[in-house]
C-alpha cells in the first residue's frame, strides 16, 4: 500500500511518485478500524430481500442472502496532507516527483459506509495522524530503524 511504499521511499532516500501532482483525496483507513468492523459484522447474518422481484431487480439487493459493506473512514483527506503526517512522523522530507493523473484512476474516493451504521453501528475512531504515527513507531521496530 502506499505508506509502505512511501515510507520505504522516504527512509531510503528515494523519490516517491505522487500522481495528479497530489491532489488525490482518498479514504485512508487505520487497520485496526478495518478489523473492528468486520468483527461487527462477522456474527451479523445477512436476511434476503422479500421485495427482490426477477421483473424488476434491483442490483443493490437480491433474493439471495447476502450483503456488501464499505469499510472505511469516511474520513477522505488529501494525498499531500497523508505525504505530510507521513514525513513529520518519519523526521525527513519527501522527494516527490509530482505526475498527472494517470489513465483510468479517479481523482477522489471515499467509503460510504451508511449500510454497516445501520447494520451494526460501526463508526471508525482513529484520526490520521494516530494512524500514521501508529504506522511509522511499528514500521521504524518491525524494520529495526
Amino acid at each position: 500500500m502506499a505508506l509502505f511504499l512511501f515510507a520505504r521511499a522516504i527512509i531510503d532516500g528515494k523519490p516517491i511518485e505522487v500522481f495528479n501532482h497530489g491532489h488525490h483525496t482518498r479514504d485512508f483507513t487505520y487497520v485496526e478500524d478495518i478489523v473492528e468492523g468486520m468483527l461487527r459484522i462477522i456474527d451479523h447474518f445477512a436476511a434476503p430481500d422479500p421485495k427482490w422481484a426477477g421483473s424488476n431487480p434491483d442490483p443493490a439487493s437480491s433474493r439471495a442472502p447476502y450483503q456488501l459493506y464499505n469499510i472505511g473512514s469516511n474520513k477522505p483527506i488529501q494525498l499531500m496532507r497523508y505525504i505530510e503526517l507521513l514525513e513529520e512522523c518519519l523526521g525527513r522530507k519527501a522527494e516527490k516527483r509530482l505526475l498527472p493523473l494517470q489513465p483510468g484512476d479517479v481523482p477522489n474516493t471515499y467509503a460510504d459506509m451508511s449500510d454497516l451504521i445501520a447494520a451494526v453501528g460501526y463508526q471508525p475512531n482513529t484520526p490520521i495522524e494516530v494512524g500514521v504515527r501508529n504506522f511509522v513507531d511499528w514500521f521504524r521496530s518491525y524494520y529495526g530503524l
